[in-house]
């Protein structure tokens, strides 16, 4: 098993970071559109270098990378969307 380099690590907490970090700033259009948008791309981008990794045999450091990207891309995205529902059963539950 080979130690992760902290580049490595360093580019995995950046990857997240940019998929979990919805930015606040309204000139750059939709957010959520866009966060969509980035965690789908990530999610291929995974998806081919874990299949790569699988075929070729490459280095176990790249699929431990991309899944463990992959698993917290997923886990960020499932909390966002709990808490919309969280607030969505919040508004029902107010008096009309």
């Amino acid at each position: 098993m080979t130690i992760p380099t902290s580049t490595s690590v360093s580019n995995a907490y950046s990857a997240a970071r940019d998929i979990s970090n919805l930015s606040r700033n309204s000139e750059q259009g939709n957010t959520l559109q866009d966060a969509a948008r980035d965690f789908t791309k990530l999610l291929y981008k995974n998806e081919e270098k874990i299949a790569t990794s699988l075929i070729s045999g490459a280095d176990p450091e790249i699929l431990v990378q991309a899944i463990a990207e992959t698993e917290l891309a997923i886990e960020t995205t499932v909390a966002l969307r709990n808490k919309v529902v969280e607030a969505y059963q919040e508004i029902l539950r107010m008096p009309v």
